[in-house]
């Protein structure tokens, strides 16, 4: 069986968030096993998995991002959306538009540090639009 559920986050400052929570309650029940699999539907913002108890690794990630990728580089065109789109164009790249996570025992099977990430690499990126497809 296959269901899909389209979610709608608030807007999120620029920087990574841990977001797991939100998007569990927004599931159905899980099945005993399958596949889980989070699309988001813009690009200048990202998913991934990643570190989900010491917060100063998302300060870290942030600040590591914004070194690889600086804004008001001379070489940009695309520059109309303000200084922080193109960077989020290629942050988003670099991190991806999606993840996908094995379901065991009705719950999703993470590591006991993991966490979803949404990456938002705009100052102001509004709500943001995920699709959540459960393989089942």
């Amino acid at each position: 069986m296959i269901q899909q559920i389209e979610i709608t986050l608030p807007p999120y400052p620029r920087g990574f968030h841990i977001i797991t929570n939100q998007i569990l309650k927004h599931l159905p029940k899980l099945p005993q096993f399958g596949i889980f699999h989070l699309f988001i539907k813009h690009t200048s913002a990202g998913l991934t998995i990643n570190e989900n108890a010491d917060p100063s690794v998302r300060v870290d990630f942030e600040s590591s991002f914004n070194h690889l990728v600086k804004e008001n580089e001379p070489y940009y065109i695309h520059t109309y959306e303000g200084a922080d789109d193109m960077p989020a164009h290629i942050k988003s790249s670099l991190v991806g538009s999606s993840i996908s996570i094995p379901i065991s025992n009705g719950q999703f099977n993470l590591g006991t540090w993991q966490g979803i990430y949404l990456c938002e690499f705009r100052n102001n990126g509004g709500n943001r639009k995920l699709v959540a497809t459960v393989y089942g």
